[in-house]
């Protein structure tokens, strides 16, 4: 199997996590493959969030694994196959939370969210065969509240890097998926 990474990107409900999903199956690879599933989002006590985890892990065939932390660069280092990794938007928001970013001023938290984004891209560069999820930021209005602006502008800086290091971009409207990027260095997902 060839190196590959692959970002996936849209809006919320644009289909592209099952697209993502979908590149990671037959035709592109055996269906008993052991993909692994990383989920790297903050844990949430949420009856509506837990009924669209079941929605995913019920579409995954049994041979995928889970890996749940929001540790995404070691996760990509340790993965001895191809990757899922679902979703930047929730890895970040993890990341904000754990580092107190919503309402605390930047300086006392950018500099080592920095390093963090610096690791999580050195680790996709790493990576063999790896397909990224991530929500596309700024096609609607400026945020109203700090915490808003704090995540459209660091995501929309994270998904430049991985999109930068990344072979391929797609991006999902609609159901409908559109070759951003296609370095053509890669077959399969």
């Amino acid at each position: 199997m060839s190196a590959v990474r692959t970002l996936v990107t849209g809006g919320v409900r644009s289909g592209k996590s099952r697209h993502a999903e979908s590149l990671l199956l037959p035709p592109n690879l055996p269906l008993d493959s052991p993909v692994s599933y990383l989920a790297c989002g903050p844990q949430r006590d949420d009856a509506d969030w837990a009924l669209r985890v079941a929605r995913h892990r019920e579409r995954r065939p049994t041979s995928w694994s889970t890996v749940e932390s929001t540790d995404a660069a070691r996760a990509l280092r340790a993965a001895t196959g191809p990757v899922l990794l679902d979703c930047l938007g929730t890895w970040l928001t993890a990341q904000l939370d754990q580092l107190g970013a919503w309402e605390a001023p930047e300086q006392t938290w950018g500099p080592e969210l920095d390093s963090r984004v610096a690791d999580l891209e050195a680790a996709w560069r790493e990576a063999a065969h790896v397909v990224a999820v991530t929500n596309e930021v700024g096609w609607g209005v400026v945020p109203a509240h700090r915490s808003g602006r704090v995540f459209a502008d660091r995501l929309g800086l994270l998904n430049q890097r991985i999109a930068a290091a990344s072979d391929r971009v797609l991006l999902v409207v609609s159901g409908q998926v559109l070759t951003v990027k296609d370095d053509g260095a890669a077959a399969g997902p």
